[in-house]
């Protein structure tokens, strides 16, 4: 991440983390799993936060399920098994952020087919002929999920798996998602950086604000439906 932007990851849920009553009220009929999730993913985003020197405040949700920041700053949460994150940053200096971790598992049967476009599934195949050790089908999952987090606060609009093609290059940690559809200009091409290690794939997109740019939401945690 660039050095506008704070992050704070988890590997476990601490257990004395307390929300604010209004977030309380978004998980009071949650399963256990998805209280968990949500409360340690709000202790890292505050956490982030605190070193912006932004003070402790209720994260609720808004369109899609995004997380709502506090003005004048642009993020992104995720969470998997294992592992809890969020990255944020001030708008002024960053227009948008997406992040995202899975488990470096295979994918489902017959998600890729879903999830993918033929000549992404080709330059996997060559992916996981030179280097083996990575599940390049939920790398290539991961990538798009950070594409759509950080596509949608600025754009505002709903993007398909099949709206971006993403490159991975196994060299150097890196991925380009080209938007197949109209775009915003800072959102045509995203560049990301990704890593994967100790069971987990993380995938994350940063994109500089630049003068005129017009912000006109914060970040999302959305995901496409699998």
């Amino acid at each position: 991440m660039p050095t506008a932007v704070a992050s704070t990851e988890m590997f476990a849920d601490p257990p004395d983390v307390a929300l604010f009553p209004e977030e309380e009220l978004l998980v009071a009929r949650a399963v256990d799993k998805r209280r968990r999730e949500f409360t340690t993913a709000r202790a890292c985003a505050r956490s982030a936060l605190a070193r912006l020197g932004v003070e402790p405040a209720p994260i609720l949700t808004g369109e899609r399920g995004a997380p709502g920041w506090p003005p004048g700053v642009v993020g992104s949460i995720t969470h998997c098994a294992g592992y809890r994150a969020a990255a944020v940053a001030p708008a002024r200096a960053v227009l948008t952020v997406g992040v995202d971790a899975e488990p470096d598992d295979p994918l489902p049967d017959g998600v890729l087919a879903v999830i993918s476009l033929p000549g992404e599934r080709g330059r996997l195949a060559d992916l996981a002929g030179a280097a083996p050790g990575v599940n390049w089908d939920r790398l290539l999952f991961c990538a798009k999920e950070a594409t759509y987090k950080a596509w949608f606060p600025v754009a505002r609009r709903w993007l398909g798996f099949e709206d971006a093609d993403v490159t991975i290059d196994s060299a150097n940690g890196t991925f380009l998602a080209s938007l197949l559809v109209p775009a915003p200009a800072p959102l045509a091409r995203l560049s990301g950086r990704w890593l994967a290690r100790d069971g987990l794939i993380l995938t994350a997109i940063t994109v500089p604000a630049s003068p005129g740019t017009d912000l006109q939401g914060s970040s999302s945690n959305a995901a496409w439906p699998t």
